[in-house]
């Protein structure tokens, strides 16, 4: 018995054995039946449907005579089809021997107002025919609802029980919402394969978005809001043509790769994005190329949405999700150059400024938009991540579900555009108890195990844990002086280095600048933080400053910068950070998607709006926030419906009751990234955002500041502080200074060093309706720690966490490989007030005196905007929109005080962080106004 059933096992683990035509008939089975990427084989069998195409011609023989005239018989044809039931979806196929799928029920979280009366959900039901010989039921999981008919009363019951049963029965149902609501389950609960890496900023992305393409096996997901295949993921793009995202994905169709391309279909009269062009670029390149545009306006009545993910994955193997769009302007590094004459890393329309000009065609790439020695380009700061393991494939399963419902509702008969179907895993529903837990665990590592050594013995697999998912091996000059040489550790002492670079860092020193403070002691400064007397000594506060400079300094950064060069995972070239580490971790994958975005069975889901909240309410320390926008309301607050401002009202008010330290800092655009200057007619859409952010952040009832102002007064800037980024450089050799915002464009959220939640979802109900634009994002959970400190106490930090944290911050303030352990601690004065808040306030008056560029908070009103602009025009022959040319200057009055003198140099400038200029037009209604056309569009497109 034991040899017989060992025969049968091995027998039915030859995939090619068991696919074959004489097999599954002999079986009665179907080709789907054993391949375990689809999950255990469950209940199929033919059944009969009318919904489809024609699949067979009909039979006229098996008509009735009346037919050749009334064709009473073809008014309703009912054809045979095989129906496949696997944990995550029903499949409909013409016969069992083919794996094309006619049509695919992908299971999805039910709403619970579908349960009926009885207040029980489900997936399928019997239903009623007029004719008793007739016996059908009903399936429905999305917006949608099909009708089978079987031969047998028992068979439809069979049926609807198996259904229900694969689809709502724990642990595999994918029916139950989890965590925040959300379609996926927490991953990583046990050594599932569960790892995510972190990248900062595009050239890093790219690289590794290049590499993973590059080496692909079977098929690549993409889904984009704007997608330009010229784009080069690496630069120099003279040495790096073979990098073009064209050839890229032409070179893997020619090799048998099948690439899915979902792309967001634009109002043209709205936005210069082209996807048009960009899908016939595409298919152009090969057949095994297939391309959608989603949403269709007019049928589906959705105008002011969009598709906002930015998802690749490949082989559902390794997923890349995040900020960053595969399209022009996107690809950056830490340094932020604002030029680049002669263009050797931006070529053509990619050296783009959104402030300046918007290209009315993609078609030229190669052809600037902008004049290099006269304008900058806009610097783009962004953050993304890869996960490997079950959270990539439940990635996957999102883009699965979106194709699928563009396919049906774009090019339903279309036979070149397949329907796809969802791998799958195990789904570990919050509902189960601790016994039933193990118990599966037990039974998936058992699984895990088998299937290691199957693929151990099948050569066809894709080896990612190879994959350089990190950098170009060779410079391409952006990253000048972006690392500083290691210090010698075995002539240095590492305690008195640290010492040294506190000291460079806090200290500014008089050969880069001079700048002469009010007579005060401390001051306020133009965006209200105050400043802090270094001399002062003896207080409780330097004595933790004191205890700060003896902390023993984090080795994790250079250890782990030190294993990845000695990995090869890193060039010499590379600036630090840019890379984080591959760790272990759980995840969870969250969505905003709706019916009209995803075809869902919920009117919406919003599990990135609900682990926002969750995730601020809990936080212990701080909340560190980048973001494009920040438009966010409170519970009486009827315009703005999203609630993470009131989340961190809450978390600040409770830390201030409790007189516990708590920071929440948030680094937002200085401007939103449209074209038009601040008071130009056309430039409605600019001001009508900065309404809604100034609304959130600090001015009227319903914003952040002035509420807590009114509780705590000026402590508020010890709880919440608010910046930007900006960067200079000479356009081109001999030329003038010009500067330019750095566009923050990432959507990450830091807790504690623990917890990280990125993604593609902005802080506005846009993002986080689910109603509205559709958006991915993970939530990552530290399962490896480090030690480090928090407000001068050891605290066990996560690497990745941990790492992307202090990497971002030690790029905003221009820190080098040596002084990381400045940041070790988030939320002790020493970092907080004396490192991070100081440099924000010195690069901010120089930029402002040296430049006079907007915004700024010394403008209050559109008036006083002309004014300084008039005043520009007259010491310079050319500025730019934001007034962002330097100007010569002796003498400048700060903070409407008397004049001091000043003598700035722009080498002063550590990094690129800057203050939130909080009163920058404070005096303007900034929402649209009757004569501008904005006015009559709903506020809802703004916010």
């Amino acid at each position: 018995m034991a040899a017989m059933q060992d025969y049968l096992n091995h027998f039915l683990g030859s995939l090619d054995i068991v696919n074959t035509k004489e097999v599954c008939k002999f079986l009665e089975v179907s080709k789907l039946s054993f391949v375990p990427e689809y999950g255990p084989k469950c209940k199929e069998g033919y059944v009969l449907v009318r919904h489809l195409p024609e699949i067979h011609p009909v039979d006229q023989t098996s008509t009735c005579f009346c037919c050749k005239w009334l064709f009473c018989c073809f008014s309703e044809i009912w054809q045979k089809v095989w129906a496949v039931l696997k944990p995550g979806f029903l499949a409909l196929l013409a016969d069992p021997y083919d794996t094309k799928a006619l049509d695919i029920i992908i299971f999805d979280v039910l709403d619970p107002s579908d349960g009926g009366t009885e207040g029980q959900i489900s997936l399928a039901k019997l239903a009623k025919e007029r004719n008793p010989l007739r016996f059908s039921f009903l399936v429905g999981c999305g917006n949608r609802v099909i009708k089978i008919r079987t031969k047998r009363i028992g068979s439809a019951r069979d049926w609807v029980a198996a259904i229900n049963d694969t689809g709502l029965k724990p642990p595999e149902g994918w029916c139950h919402g989890h965590r925040f609501g959300s379609f996926a389950p927490p991953r990583g609960i046990f050594a599932d394969g569960s790892e995510a890496q972190w990248f900062i900023d595009g050239k890093a992305a790219f690289d590794a978005i290049a590499s993973a393409i590059e080496n692909a096996k079977s098929e690549i997901f993409i889904a984009d809001w704007w997608l330009c295949p010229e784009l080069f993921m690496r630069r120099p793009f003279h040495s790096n043509e073979e990098s073009k995202l064209e050839v890229l994905l032409e070179a893997k169709a020619k090799m048998g790769v099948q690439i899915y391309v979902l792309l967001y279909k634009e109002v043209a009269l709205a936005l210069k994005i082209n996807s048009m062009y960009t899908k016939r670029h595409l298919l152009g390149l090969h057949e095994n190329i297939k391309v959608l545009r989603y949403p269709d306006h007019f049928s589906s009545g959705v105008y002011l949405w969009s598709h906002h993910e930015k998802i690749v994955i490949v082989d559902y193997q390794v997923c890349f999700l995040g900020g960053l769009d595969l399209c022009f302007g996107r690809y950056d590094t830490a340094e932020h150059r604002v030029h680049d004459f002669p263009p050797t890393i931006w070529p053509g329309k990619d050296y783009y400024n959104p402030r300046e000009s918007e290209p009315n065609s993609w078609e030229d790439t190669m052809k600037d938009e902008l004049d290099r020695q006269k304008y900058p380009r806009m610097p783009w700061h962004d953050v993304h991540a890869a996960l490997w393991g079950p959270a990539c494939r439940d990635v996957a399963r999102h883009f699965v579900q979106r194709w699928n419902y563009a396919k049906r509702n774009k090019a339903p008969n279309e036979p070149t555009i397949p329907l796809l179907l969802p791998h799958h895993h195990m789904v570990l529903p919050h509902y189960l108890t601790d016994a039933e837990v193990k118990e599966v665990l037990e039974e998936v590592e058992q699984g895990s195990e088998q299937i290691t050594q199957n693929q151990q013995l099948t050569s066809a697999r894709s080896s990612f844990q190879d994959i350089p998912l990190l950098l170009p091996q060779e410079d391409d000059g952006c990253h000048a002086g972006a690392v500083q040489e290691a210090v010698d550790r075995n002539t240095t002492d590492k305690s008195s280095r640290l010492n040294l670079t506190r000291q460079r860092v806090m200290e500014p020193q008089d050969s880069l600048l001079t700048l002469c403070l009010p007579n005060s002691q401390s001051g306020t400064s133009p965006s209200g933080m105050q400043m802090y007397d270094f001399a002062n000594e003896g207080t409780e506060v330097d004595k933790k400053k004191s205890l700060a400079l003896e902390m023993p300094s984090n080795d994790f950064h250079q250890d782990w910068w030190e294993d990845q060069e000695r990995e090869g995972q890193v060039s010499s070239g590379v600036g630090l950070g840019q890379v984080g580490p591959r760790v272990r971790c759980s995840c969870q994958v969250l969505r905003s998607v709706g019916q009209w975005s995803a075809g869902t069975s919920k009117t919406e889901e919003t599990s990135i709006h609900a682990a926002y909240c969750s995730l601020i309410s809990k936080a212990e320390h701080f909340v560190y926030i980048e973001n494009q926008f920040f438009v966010s309301g409170f519970d009486e607050d009827d315009a703005i419906s999203n609630r993470v401002l009131q989340a961190l009202y809450d978390r600040i008010l409770q830390a201030h009751i409790d007189k516990r330290c708590f920071r929440v800092i948030l680094v937002l655009p200085l401007l939103p990234g449209f074209q038009g200057g601040v008071d130009d007619a056309g430039a409605a859409t600019v001001r009508a955002i900065m309404h809604w952010q100034y609304r959130t952040i600090c001015r009227g009832r319903y914003s952040l500041l002035q509420r807590l102002e009114d509780i705590m007064g000026s402590g508020v800037e010890n709880y919440v502080s608010f910046y930007a980024l900006q960067n200079y450089g000479r356009l081109s050799e001999g030329s003038f200074l010009a500067t330019s915002q750095i566009y923050v464009h990432s959507k990450v959220m830091i807790v504690d060093d623990r917890t990280v939640l990125l993604g593609s979802a902005n802080i506005n109900d846009r993002s986080l309706l689910g109603s509205r634009d559709s958006e991915v994002a993970v939530v990552v959970e530290d399962d490896e720690f480090v030690d480090s400190y928090m407000n001068y106490k050891p605290w066990k930090a996560g690497k990745f966490a941990h790492s992307l944290r202090t990497c971002l911050w030690a790029e905003h303030l221009g820190l080098h490989q040596s002084e990381m352990d400045l940041v070790m601690d988030p939320v002790s004065e020493t970092t907080y007030k004396d490192i991070w808040m100081m440099r924000a306030q010195i690069n901010t008056r120089i930029y402002e005196v040296l430049f006079g560029s907007i915004p700024n908070d010394f403008i209050h009103s559109r008036v006083a905007l002309r004014q300084a602009i008039l005043k520009k025009k007259e010491k310079v022959s050319h500025t730019t929109i934001d007034l962002g040319i330097a100007h010569e200057i002796s003498r400048r009055p700060l903070n409407g005080e008397s004049y001091y003198p000043i003598q700035v140099s722009v080498d002063a400038i550590q990094g690129h962080l800057v203050a939130f200029p909080l009163k920058f037009m404070c005096e303007e209604d900034l929402r649209p106004a009757f004569k501008e056309s904005e006015y009559y569009a709903s506020a809802q497109v703004f916010h």
